[in-house]
């Protein structure tokens, strides 16, 4: 049985190896938002609706200004997670407001509501989808984009989603969710990294028939030009608070299992989602003591206290080395340690996860290798769905 897993892992190494990623700018690819040729004839004389956030950029102009100086008429615009201008702390509601440069009111889906309701789409003829995603199921873009999806359908209203590229777009990885723990941080049977850009991943979605109740939307994608599945891109504008560079987005799909523990993953520092640790993890190499910083983590875990753990900004460097997976034996050398004088996950755990099994086998004392191979077989059927979305060349 030892020799089959370590078989399986070696097959599984030998093919998320099998083209290297690079590190590149984010302006060796042209985003759709940037290929106006493409959409503007589309939207000219309609009234559009924009979700959008503070990522939304072509070149150095936010979207709204590039358009509004185009002639568009831009009707309202529709905030997600950390708001429309991209400065509140993950999970914080968002209240509706109006955008002090331009006066177009601004429409949350991250407080009273995350989907919008006929009112709010009475008066919009197509729908502009524009968020920076960064390709990991419990970043909830995708779920933002799932409900808006829904919403047009119901109303009639056609969607264009201004493809962005995904940084963690070069593997596959993770369980996939258990429908039992469907929630905004995990919406559809996908893995925790699932490897399409945002407007492939609306596609499948679509496609799948995961809108629910017979829904179709009218969508359309208006594609990225340069990008390559393999590249990394460095993100000019952090796509949200904690994910302040190419690091903190590359170690993001491995660390953020930790929301669910009682380990810090450095919020309240200026190496968020690069850092992990706690006050009892005195085996660390690294120091580090939270803080309060308004518009990222305004009361951290651990704020005003030292904690132990890593810095992983060295092991990301090393991208081009490393294992096209996640890595689960910092969370499993963790819960060694501190589970033995601490309740090590809680509740929100199976939710990241998106199934209870890995938690069950953490506890159990299974090796990474070993949890890994249980998830081959729902990855393998996965593929095969993804494969019918894909607008760009598959590694």
């Amino acid at each position: 049985m030892k020799f089959l897993l370590a078989l399986i892992y070696l097959l599984t190494v030998l093919e998320v190896n099998a083209e290297n990623p690079v590190l590149v700018e984010v302006n060796a690819v042209t985003p759709g938002a940037a290929r106006l040729n493409m959409y503007l004839e589309d939207i000219k004389g309609k009234n559009i609706g924009l979700v959008a956030n503070h990522a939304s950029m072509v070149s150095n102009r936010h979207l709204v200004d590039t358009l509004l100086s185009s002639g568009i008429q831009i009707i309202r615009i529709f905030s997600p997670e950390h708001g429309f201008r991209g400065d509140a702390d993950a999970g914080a509601s968002i209240k509706n407001d109006i955008d002090p440069s331009t006066s177009i009111q601004i429409v949350s889906l991250y407080g009273d509501k995350k989907k919008p309701d006929k009112y709010d789409l009475r008066d919009i003829d197509l729908m502009l989808f524009d968020l920076q995603d960064v390709g990991v199921r419990f970043y909830t873009y995708i779920s933002t984009l799932t409900y808006v999806m829904q919403a047009c359908a119901e109303a009639g209203v056609p969607l264009k989603v201004l493809d962005r590229p995904n940084p963690n777009g070069f593997y596959i990885d993770g369980p996939v969710l258990n429908p039992n723990f469907r929630s905004f941080v995990g919406l559809h049977p996908v893995p925790v990294v699932y490897g399409l850009t945002i407007g492939e991943y609306g596609l499948m979605v679509n496609g799948e028939g995961w809108l629910g109740n017979g829904l179709t939307c009218s969508y359309s994608v208006v594609p990225l030009d340069g990008y390559q599945r393999n590249m990394i891109c460095k993100l000019t504008v952090k796509p949200s608070p904690n994910l302040p560079d190419w690091q903190s987005v590359y170690l993001y799909p491995s660390l953020c299992f930790f929301e669910g523990t009682i380990v810090s993953v450095g919020r309240g520092t200026d190496k968020p989602f690069q850092i992990y640790g706690h006050p009892d993890l005195k085996t660390g190499s690294y120091i580090f003591t939270p803080e309060s910083k308004p518009g990222a983590s305004t009361n951290p875990p651990f704020k005003g206290t030292r904690c132990y753990g890593s810095n992983l900004a060295e092991h990301a460097e090393n991208f081009a080395e490393n294992p096209r997976q996640i890595n689960l034996d910092w969370l499993i050398d963790s819960y060694k340690i501190l589970s033995q004088r601490h309740k090590f996950f809680n509740s929100y755990f199976n939710t990241l996860a998106g199934t209870d099994q890995l938690r069950k086998q953490i506890e159990q004392g299974l090796s990474a290798e070993e949890i890994r191979s249980g998830w081959q077989s729902d990855l393998e059927r996965y593929k095969l769905i993804r494969k019918k979305y894909l607008i760009y060349n598959d590694l």
